[in-house]
């Protein structure tokens, strides 16, 4: 329909009010002369009414008279008006057998069911079970949070009919923000860190949104920060509204409401740990606050990864998508957390897998953070124990990255059979050595020294110290390349790194074959080698020459292989 009118303070069922273009109230049988020039304006092809008794068919007769077209959705007994004449009636209420459907997509959020994970969790002495939020319409746990959010904006009147929802998201809560924007009508700009898989920006572009990409490896206050755009954006856009999932109450709350009282009830109040991933903080703070006032005993038990501030890290970056922070969001609650488990990406991308190959469950490298976790609680359990971990989405939306053995093994995830990249590591220091750099912030001169000192004629720049991840690798110096500044340009050298630097050099993982480091150094002087999403080293055309050399007269067999 073009426009549904609802007269008076009738509630309009959720079949008319998906279906309308635009809403207009009317409080009397008269309707302004106003209201009747905008409708008009729109040239409408039918304008639909509701309202209370007798005042949907006065208000149906008015627009009639006035020259539209309208249908009339009642359940009184109009059959003796006839000046309705020319209206088309139809029933407001189904009359026919009760048909089991949702009448909304947002009513099959929540009442998502729990299973148990018997080989997984086969070492331990009590059942392990899973609380499965894949199941919501969006795919994700932050289905709950997204409605709730929004519910509460459109009491306070913080977001109107054709606003705009505007919010940084890793992808699950842009999704669910996404569903309830359709169903009511709002636009939706979401902002996401750039070390999200390609599957969840085309997911979120699917639902109409548009997505902005911004650096993961910038502090929280950047200007070019996820966090800063988002800001940035929903101040600037006229009717923007701001959920900001990292400070709302209402993210934890809808826990609080559903999530909690949902898990009590299917584990018939058995449960004695609950393990998950922390992001936002608002579902393991909202759940924990639940089941904390039905039993204090219940041991509520954080799983992060290995940098993020939670489990003591200091925010770097690390590659497992959806939880773990640089910042401490309100909706984290530490008084209701015993304690936080930090959980490295290795383990959490192998246990992930591993409960897609002996569960037949496909989720997420959180799921894999919050299950890893939950199998190191095994001494302290016992038999009369219940250990619920949430799974808080699909492993749909990592195809390329956590379930591509391509993308692992580019990360140092996975070894090849025969001579690896990390064996020629070895030979070239006698252990992975550490990776030699300089930052963005000394000076050219120093980076030609530290090349001077180590005999190397590249050198990786990166904006923190070791142990690193990818993301923290920004560029490279390199010798012919200064050299040709500085001959041209003396001053060059008392410049900052930041200013002369090129791209960062290429990366191979450790565990592939060498040739593929061979086949990087075609194009490339030298590559930098990741383990387990960790840069380590350098290796350059005279490493891998000198490498080869060594093996000479071995099975070219052994220079590589598949994972």
């Amino acid at each position: 329909m073009d426009v549904l009118v609802i007269a008076g303070r009738t509630q309009a069922p959720d079949f008319l009010l998906a279906r309308a273009n635009r809403i207009v109230e009317v409080e009397g049988p008269d309707v302004a002369p106003s209201v009747l020039t905008d409708i008009r304006a729109r040239l409408p092809r039918r304008v639909v009414v509701i309202g209370e008794p007798g005042l949907g068919s006065a208000v149906a007769v008015t627009l009639h008279r006035a020259g539209l077209l309208v249908r009339l959705h009642s359940d009184e007994d109009l059959g003796d008006r006839t000046d309705l004449t020319g209206v088309e009636i139809l029933p407001l209420t189904d009359r026919g057998a009760p048909m089991e459907l949702a009448g909304s997509l947002l009513e099959l959020i929540g009442n998502t069911p729990m299973l148990r994970l018997d080989r997984i969790g086969r070492d331990l002495p009590c059942p392990l079970v899973a609380k499965l939020e894949l199941f919501n319409p969006g795919g994700s746990v932050k289905d709950r949070p997204a409605v709730a959010m929004i519910d509460a904006a459109e009491r306070a009147g913080l977001l109107k009919p054709g606003g705009t929802i505007v919010e940084g998201t890793s992808g699950n809560t842009g999704v669910g923000l996404a569903i309830v924007a359709a169903r009511r009508h709002y636009k939706c700009l979401f902002v996401m860190p750039d070390k999200m898989a390609p599957e969840k920006i085309g997911l979120l572009r699917a639902y109409g949104a548009q997505v902005i990409v911004c650096p993961t490896a910038v502090p929280p206050d950047h200007p070019d920060s996820y966090y800063s755009v988002t800001a940035r954006l929903a101040e600037e856009i006229p009717g923007a509204f701001h959920p900001d999932q990292y400070h709302n109450p209402e993210n934890p709350a809808s826990h609080v409401a559903s999530t909690g009282p949902e898990i009590w009830r299917q584990t018939a109040g058995r449960i004695s740990h609950f393990v998950a991933g922390i992001g936002t903080g608002g579902t393991i703070s909202g759940i924990g606050r639940y089941l904390k006032e039905r039993n204090p005993d219940i041991q509520i038990i954080g799983a992060d990864p290995e940098g993020s501030v939670y489990s003591g890290g200091s925010g770097r970056p690390y590659l497992v998508e959806g939880i773990g922070e640089d910042f401490w969001p309100t909706t984290y609650d530490p008084s209701v957390i015993d304690r936080v488990i930090m959980v490295s990406d290795a383990d959490s991308f192998q246990t992930a897998r591993r409960i897609g190959v002996e569960e037949g469950l496909l989720v997420g490298g959180s799921t894999g953070t919050a299950v890893w976790a939950a199998l190191q609680l095994q001494a302290e359990l016992g038999p009369n124990d219940v250990v619920v971990t949430l799974v808080p989405d699909s492993g749909r939306g990592y195809l390329s990255k956590l379930y591509s053995d391509e993308w692992m093994s580019d990360h140092g995830f996975l070894r090849a059979r025969g001579r690896t990249i990390g064996d020629l590591l070895e030979h070239k220091g006698g252990a992975l050595p550490e990776l030699i750099h300089v930052h963005p912030d000394e000076t050219a001169r120093q980076a030609i020294s530290v090349m001077a000192e180590f005999g190397i004629s590249q050198l990786a720049v990166v904006q923190a110290e070791p142990p690193l991840v990818e993301a923290e690798v920004v560029g490279a110096v390199h010798e012919r390349d200064l050299m040709r500044r500085a001959f041209a340009d003396p001053a060059t050298l008392d410049r900052p790194v930041r200013e002369v630097m090129g791209a960062p050099l290429p990366t191979v993982g450790s565990g592939e074959g060498i040739d593929v480091v061979v086949r990087s150094l075609e194009d490339a002087t030298a590559v930098v080698v990741l383990d387990h999403g960790h840069p380590v080293g350098v290796v350059t055309r005279t490493d891998a020459l000198a490498f080869l050399a060594a093996l000479a007269g071995s099975d070219s067999s052994d220079l590589g292989g598949q994972s």
